[in-house]
């Protein structure tokens, strides 16, 4: 995340990086794309994974599916309807700003969909921030003065689409000032748990007494343990709470150890103060006051919190390898906004994808022995083509190509930077970035992207690409002709290989005008909340109300929703790690991997969408995370099928 700001000492590198001077990006893209379609990307290779052993690059060329032709699909008609007065979801995020321009106050709030009750139906939590500790709230344009809001806002589902707050009446009112949301059952009861990130409003050096004593201070997070019915709040006796200093972002349930019970990682941004925010002279050029660069700030590291039973957890981040630092200053490297999972490599085991804004992206590879090793650069997708860090934010992973065991991570950057498309070879560690080369970078690089989702808007079997997308600064226009505040949302239909074309962006014709309409975008998440088989949308918006988008496609095509219930002994309960494999009729292969954490400081619904378009199934096989494989009796189209692990599966 990175824009123009007058700043003492800024080298002319970054005073430059202006987003205003784009030129024509259809005659930029053109030539880079002949360009990298004529001549092989050189990216680093696969290589021995133990530590004493060298790194051997290879050159591999940018490889689209080999079926493409000149044939051009008609775009499909995906209307999206604005539902979000009518639903009852009266939400707005409160982020404190009252002109002292704080960096905290520029990234909004997550949104999950979670089944808190379970009755079946996917029900909305919303993640707020607040006004700071030392503002009154007069005159504050982001909450009435005196107003305090609590860090979670849930919203139950009737079944029908149809929302209503029950926050306080379910226990979920405690304050901080939150950003991202994971959702999980971590003790393995049937009822969903909630975990809340935050920005600490306490610095880290108060950690200590004057005694040297450490202080009894929790941080900046929240876990709510479910009942069904409420929510406790079990942060202090939990062990996740944070250390005062943190800024946590996105974070999510995994289990790293494959024990059968979920673990916590939670992102950290950047080091900050209010102090020192305050002290350093930001600025728009030739303007007043502007939001900093994440460039002004020192790294931080992420952590691991290894689930021990009984609600306690304890931190193994040091010990599980994931604490990097610059090799440059010795400081901590990551900035990290973006947090996803997968199993790259498929040897089992959950692999960690972080987005960094303006350092390197991170790869932490799974070494089944209780440790991560970060291989980000070897693997191509710490930087972009040319070996520059870009401002990331979200992120996520799926497999989107025919060959399921290719793992396709979609990124989301800053203005003037193309949204990343990294494709890896099948079941490797081994990528190359193709966003010029499928039509997904040209049409990105004017838009400011946090939220980003993998998702069949029309159910034809092919993932498409939602992007929730908004500035930083309100008065960005000013200085940057090119740049808006709010920005339109985007979605990339995926043409399938027939087209020669992968990504097309929809217009408003195909998506309606109440998609197409701009929002200062931050999370996005996706669930079907009226059950009627199609993927649904919520959008959320720093300091505003958010969107709710009912999918209102009638293309006619079949469906197939999975819902997976772990045994809570080998494997967790909610399936997290687990991945369905179908077979179609035509022959072709999908793969899905039940992994919620994505986006941008959010959470998608645990059931499993499959768009079969004109297609039938032919075989259904759950691979669990404890490794067994369970085949699914074939089931109908068009509806949602429930698989309950079998406690010892004989094959």
């Amino acid at each position: 995340m990175s824009q123009k700001v007058d700043q003492p000492n800024a080298s002319p590198a970054e005073e430059d990086r202006d987003d205003a001077l784009i030129g024509v990006v259809v005659r930029y893209s053109a030539a880079v794309a002949a360009c990298i379609l004529a001549t092989a990307l050189a990216i680093f290779g696969y290589f021995a994974w133990n530590a004493s052993e060298e790194v051997t690059p290879v050159s591999l060329p940018v490889a689209l599916p080999s079926t493409r032709s000149e044939a051009e699909r008609p775009l499909p008609s995906i209307p999206w309807i604005d539902i979000t007065e009518e639903a009852g979801v009266e939400f707005v995020h409160v982020n404190g700003a009252v002109g002292e321009k704080l960096l905290p106050e520029t990234m909004g709030g997550g949104v999950a969909f979670l089944d808190y009750n379970g009755d079946g139906y996917p029900d909305l939590l919303f993640v707020n921030s607040k006004r700071w500790d030392q503002d009154t709230g007069a005159g504050s344009p982001s909450g009435r003065a005196g107003e305090v809001p609590t860090a979670v806002s849930l919203f139950e589902n009737d079944g029908f689409g149809k929302f209503r707050d029950v926050t306080f009446e379910v226990g979920l009112d405690a304050v901080t000032y939150g950003q991202g949301v994971a959702i999980g059952d971590f003790d393995n009861d049937g009822k969903s748990d909630v975990f809340i990130s935050g920005v600490s409003e306490v610095e880290r050096q108060s950690q200590r007494t004057s005694d040297g004593h450490v202080s009894e201070n929790l941080g900046p997070h929240r876990l709510f343990r479910g009942t069904g019915k409420r929510f406790i709040d079990i942060t202090q006796s939990s062990g996740v709470s944070g250390a005062p200093g943190d800024w946590g972002t996105s974070c999510g349930w995994f289990d790293f150890d494959n024990d059968g019970d979920l673990d916590l990682w939670v992102c950290n941004y950047v080091d900050w103060s209010r102090d020192f925010d305050v002290a350093q002279n930001f600025r728009l050029t030739g303007g007043g006051r502007a939001y900093g660069r994440p460039q002004a700030f020192g790294g931080s590291y992420p952590r691991l919190y290894r689930n021990d039973g009984d609600g306690k957890f304890v931190e193994i981040s040091e010990q599980a390898g994931i604490r990097v630092n610059s090799p440059t200053t010795g400081n901590p490297l990551a900035k990290s906004l973006g947090l996803a999972f997968h199993d790259f490599d498929r040897d089992g085991l959950l692999d960690v994808m972080v987005a960094n804004d303006t350092v390197q992206n991170q790869l932490f590879r799974n070494l089944g022995d209780g440790k991560f090793r970060e291989i980000a650069a070897v693997s191509g997708v710490a930087f972009d083509s040319e070996g520059n860090a870009r401002g990331a934010m979200g992120i996520d992973i799926a497999a989107a190509r025919e060959d399921p065991a290719c793992a396709c991570i979609v990124i989301g950057n800053f203005a003037n930077e193309m949204t990343a498309f990294y494709v890896s070879q099948p079941a490797s560690f081994i990528f190359s970035d193709q966003a010029v080369a499928n039509g997904l970078g040209p049409n990105t690089r004017l838009f400011l992207t946090f939220g980003v989702l993998f998702m069949d808007a029309d159910l034809d079997g092919w993932d498409d690409i939602l992007l929730a997308n908004g500035h930083l600064e309100e008065d960005i226009a000013k200085v940057q002709s090119s740049q808006t505040y709010a920005q339109s949302p985007q979605l990339f239909w995926n043409a399938g290989p027939s087209s020669m074309t992968e990504y097309i962006s929809l217009p408003p014709a195909s998506t309606g005008e109440a998609f197409a309409k701009p929002i200062v975008g931050r999370g996005a998440a996706s669930a079907d909340i009226d059950g009627d088989g199609d993927l649904d949308l919520i959008i959320t918006s720093v300091g505003g109300k958010p969107r709710l988008l009912r999918n209102d496609q009638s293309l006619g095509h079949s469906w197939l929703r999975v819902k997976l219930i772990g045994n809570g002994s080998t494997s967790n309960r909610d399936a997290i790690g687990a991945r369905v494999d179908i077979s179609l009729l035509s022959g072709r292969k999908v793969s899905k991997i039940v992994t919620p954490t994505k986006s941008y400081l959010s959470q998608v619904e645990l059931p499993l969408t499959f768009g079969l378009g004109d297609d039938s199934l032919e075989s259904i096989t759950v691979t669990w995370p404890d490794g067994s494989i369970q085949s699914v009796p074939i089931s109908e189209a068009n509806r949602l099928v429930e698989v309950v692990q079998r406690v010892s599966d004989p094959d």
